[in-house]
C-alpha cells in the first residue's frame, strides 16, 4: 500500500508541476522579503540548498502570511532530505491557504510517511485525503487530477484500516484477549479516526500490561484528539509518575505547567490503580490539604491505606497512617501498623514511631545493608543508562551524586554519561575526580579514560610517533617519525599545526644496476592546517623545507591529502577478546615526488586475544598502492598474514608488528626488478600525546 501511495504522489506532483520553484513575483519596494527571496533563488540555481533554506526561512519571518514562501521552503527542504521540516512547512502553507489542494495533498503524503506519532499523523493524512476527495466542485475546488489522486489514495488507506479493525475485533471476540490484539486494534482505530474505540482499546491494552507506561502516552494522544481533556490529563499524570524514565519524561513535557488537581489524581488512579507513586503523592497532598482545612483527614487516611495495600513494604506510609489513626483515637487499627514499622522499618522511621509511643530510641544503625529502593536515583540512573536514555541517566546520576558526594563510582558514571552525550569538557572533569578514587578499579578506569580524552580538550596538543621498520624486500632498516604541535580552537573546523618529520634508512640506496634512493634521508620542518576528524577522515595540507641530514641540501616540500582510519571490534589497546577489522586509507599529494598524487589502502581482519598473558592480534593484510604518475614503485598490491603484540612492561602505545606478504607490481615499465616480490617486515610503533 505504501509503495502505491508514494507512486500516486510522484505522479500527481509531476502532473501538476508543483515541484518547480518560482521566483519572487513582487519588487523590492512592496515586499520586505524581496532581498532574501532573491538570494534564495540564486542559491537554488547553484544547487546550494542549505543556503536557500536559510534565506527562505528569513523571508518567511519577514512575510509570515505568504504561502508561496512556505511552499518553496518546503520543496527545498525535501531536496535536502529534511522531510519532517518540509512537512511542517506544508502544514503551515495549508493553514494559510486551505483552498490550495496541491499543498494539502503534499502535506498529507508526508504525514502518511511520518515516523513520529505515526498513528496520529496517518489519521490526519486520511482526513485530508477525504476532505480533498469530497471537496465541492467549482472554480475554487480541486481539479479532477487532484480529486482523483486524493480519492484513490483515501481508498488505499481506508480499506486496509477497515479490514484490519474488523479482523482484530473478530480475533478478540473469538479468542482470549491479549495485549497485542488490543494494542493493534487501538492503533488502527486511531488511524481511522475511530477515537472512542481507540481510547477504549488503549485502556484495555494497558490493563493487560500495566508496566508498559508508554501506552498511556498513546492513550493521552487519542483522548486529546477526541476532545477529552480530563482523560488526556489522567493518562499523562499516570505516565509521569511511573517507573519508565522515558515515558515519564515525555509525559511531563506534554503536561501543563500547573500542578495537577486532586480529581485529576483520582482519575489517573482509576486508570492505573496499582501506581504506588500516584497513591503516595496524592496521600501527602491530601494530608497537606487537611492541615490547611481544604480536605478531610479521612480522605488522606484512605489514600495511605490504598498505598499500603498496593505496597505492603512501604513502612514510611505505614508509619504515617498509623500515627494519623493514633491521633484519631483508633488505637486498635493503628498499633498493628506501628508494630510492623518497629520490626521491619528503617531506624529513622522506627524511631519516629518510638518517639510517638514514648518508647526509648534506638541509636545504633542496623548492620545489615538494606536493598536500594526502586526509586533510588542511582537505580533509576543505571536503568536509564542501560536502556540508552542518556539524558535521564545524567539527571538521576547527578541527583545521586549530590546525595552522596564521596561516591567515586558515581563520578565515573557521570563521566561516561557526559562522554556519550558528547559533552567531553564535563566528562573530563568527572574523570579527573574519579581517578583520585581509593578504589583501584575505578581509579584505573578513570585514569585511562582521562588520559585518552584530555588531549582532545587541550588548546595546544603535541603528538609524537616513531616507527623503525626492517624490510627483507629491501634488506634495509628504515626510520620514520614525526613531532607535531597543534593549536585547537573550539567550534572551528580547522586547526593549524607545526611539525618536524623524519624519513631515513641505513643503506640509503638500493642494489642492482640502477641504484635508487630508498628514502628521503631528511628532516622536514613545516607548517600546516588540518580539519577536525569526521567519521574517521581528516583533510590536511602543509608546506615546509626538507633538509638532508647527510647531504646538507635543502628543498621545498608541499604535501596534503585526506587520511581515513577506522577500527571496528576488539582493538589491541582494549581489554576484551574478539574479531577486529581495521581500515586505513590515504590520498597524498607530494611535491617532492614529481608532483605526484599517491593513494594507499590498507585493510586488516583478524582476532585479538591474550597469549601467555601478552595482548596480541593475529590478522591478514590486504594492501594496495597506486598513483597518477604510474611510477612502478608506487603501483602494487600485496597480501599476507601478520601479528601484532604489546610487549609486557612497556607503555601502552608500544606495538611490535610482524608481517609477511606476497606482492605484485601493477606497473612494470622502468621496473628493474621482478614483477613479483616477497617481503617480511618487522617494526615497532610508539606514539604518545601531551
Amino acid at each position: 500500500m505504501r509503495k502505491l501511495v508514494v507512486l500516486l504522489w510522484v505522479l500527481m506532483l509531476s502532473a501538476t508541476g508543483t515541484l518547480r520553484a518560482q521566483g519572487p513575483a513582487v519588487d523590492a519596494a512592496s515586499d520586505p522579503a524581496y532581498a532574501s527571496l532573491t538570494r534564495a533563488f540564486d542559491a537554488l540555481r547553484l544547487r546550494d540548498y542549505d543556503a536557500a533554506v536559510v534565506q527562505f526561512r528569513r523571508a518567511a519571518t519577514l512575510s509570515p502570511q505568504r504561502t508561496d514562501i512556505r511552499k518553496n521552503l518546503a520543496y527545498t527542504l525535501l531536496k535536502t532530505g529534511e522531510t519532517d521540516s518540509a512537512r511542517d512547512e506544508f502544514g503551515e502553507a495549508m493553514r494559510l491557504d486551505p483552498a490550495d489542494y496541491h499543498v494539502a495533498l503534499e502535506y498529507a503524503f508526508l504525514c502518511f510517511e511520518a515516523r513520529d506519532d505515526a498513528p496520529a499523523r496517518k489519521a490526519e493524512a486520511r482526513r485530508i485525503f477525504s476532505q480533498v476527495a469530497t471537496a465541492p466542485a467549482g472554480a475554487a475546488g480541486p481539479d479532477e487530477t487532484t480529486r482523483a489522486t486524493a480519492l484513490a489514495t483515501f481508498r488505499n488507506i481506508d480499506e486496509p484500516l477497515r479490514a484490519g479493525i474488523e479482523r482484530w475485533q473478530q480475533a478478540l471476540a473469538t479468542s482470549n484477549p491479549n495485549f497485542s490484539a488490543h494494542y493493534e486494534l487501538a492503533q488502527l482505530a486511531e488511524q481511522r479516526d475511530q477515537l472512542e474505540l481507540a481510547a477504549a482499546q488503549y485502556k484495555a491494552a494497558f490493563r493487560m500490561l500495566p508496566e508498559r507506561k508508554s501506552v498511556l502516552l498513546e492513550l493521552a494522544r487519542a483522548e486529546n484528539a477526541r476532545g477529552n481533556t480530563e482523560g488526556m490529563m489522567a493518562a499523562l499524570i499516570a505516565a509521569s509518575r511511573g517507573p519508565e524514565p522515558r515515558a515519564a519524561e515525555l509525559a511531563r513535557e506534554r503536561m501543563p505547567e500547573r500542578y495537577p488537581y486532586v480529581y485529576e489524581f483520582r482519575l489517573a488512579l482509576e486508570l492505573d490503580p496499582a501506581n504506588a507513586a500516584l497513591h503516595r503523592e496524592l496521600s501527602y497532598l491530601l494530608l497537606k490539604m487537611s492541615e490547611d482545612g481544604q480536605a478531610s483527614r479521612e480522605d488522606a487516611e484512605k489514600e495511605f491505606a490504598a498505598l499500603i495495600a498496593n505496597q505492603p513494604g512501604d513502612y514510611v506510609a505505614s508509619a504515617q497512617l498509623g500515627l494519623l489513626l493514633l491521633e484519631d483515637g483508633k488505637t486498635d487499627t493503628a498499633m498493628p501498623l506501628l508494630n510492623a514499622v518497629l520490626v521491619h522499618g528503617n531506624e529513622d522511621t522506627a524511631n519516629r514511631v518510638r518517639m510517638a509511643l514514648h518508647k526509648p530510641l534506638v541509636l545504633e544503625q542496623r548492620k545489615a545493608a538494606e536493598e536500594p529502593s526502586a526509586l533510588d536515583p542511582r537505580v533509576l540512573g543505571e536503568r536509564s543508562y542501560q536502556a540508552g536514555f542518556l539524558k535521564d541517566a545524567l539527571r538521576y546520576f547527578t541527583q545521586a551524586r549530590e546525595a552522596n558526594p564521596l561516591d567515586s563510582s558515581l563520578a565515573l558514571k557521570l563521566a561516561w554519561t557526559n562522554n556519550l552525550l558528547h559533552d567531553d569538557v564535563t566528562a573530563l572533569r568527572w574523570f579527573n575526580v574519579a581517578r583520585l578514587s581509593s578504589d583501584p578499579a575505578i581509579a584505573t578506569e578513570a585514569k585511562r579514560a582521562y588520559s585518552n580524552l584530555r588531549p582532545e580538550q587541550q588548546r595546544f596538543r603535541t603528538t609524537v610517533w616513531m616507527y623503525p621498520l626492517f624490510s627483507s624486500r629491501w634488506g634495509d632498516l628504515f626510520g620514520y617519525g614525526q613531532v607535531k604541535t597543534e593549536w585547537r580552537v573550539k567550534k572551528l573546523p580547522l586547526h593549524p599545526y607545526v611539525s618536524v618529520r623524519l624519513a631515513g634508512d641505513v643503506r640509503r640506496t638500493s642494489g642492482g644496476p640502477i641504484a635508487q634512493s630508498l628514502s628521503e634521508n631528511a628532516f622536514t620542518a613545516g607548517v600546516g592546517i588540518a580539519s577536525n576528524t569526521w567519521h574517521g577522515a581528516t583533510a590536511w595540507f602543509e608546506a615546509g623545507v626538507a633538509t638532508g641530514y647527510l647531504s646538507r641540501q635543502h628543498w621545498s616540500d608541499y604535501r596534503g591529502g585526506v587520511t581515513y582510519a577506522r577500527t571496528r571490534g576488539a582493538a589491541l589497546g582494549g581489554e576484551r577478546a574478539g574479531w577486529f577489522f581495521e581500515t586505513m586509507a590515504d590520498i597524498v599529494y607530494a611535491s617532492h615526488f614529481d608532483q605526484d598524487l599517491i593513494n594507499y589502502g590498507q585493510g586488516r581482519a583478524g582476532y585479538t586475544r591474550r597469549v601467555l598473558g601478552v595482548r596480541s592480534q593475529f590478522f591478514w593484510n590486504e594492501n594496495v598502492t597506486f598513483d597518477v604518475k604510474h611510477q612502478y614503485w608506487a603501483n602494487f598490491v600485496e597480501t599476507g598474514p601478520g601479528f601484532r603484540i604489546h610487549p609486557p612492561g612497556l607503555p601502552t602505545p608500544v606495538w611490535l608488528n610482524v608481517s609477511a606478504s606476497r606482492g605484485v607490481y601493477l606497473v612494470n615499465e622502468g621496473n628493474p626488478r621482478r614483477p613479483n616480490f616477497n617481503d617480511i617486515r618487522v617494526g615497532v610503533w610508539y606514539a604518545f600525546t601531551r
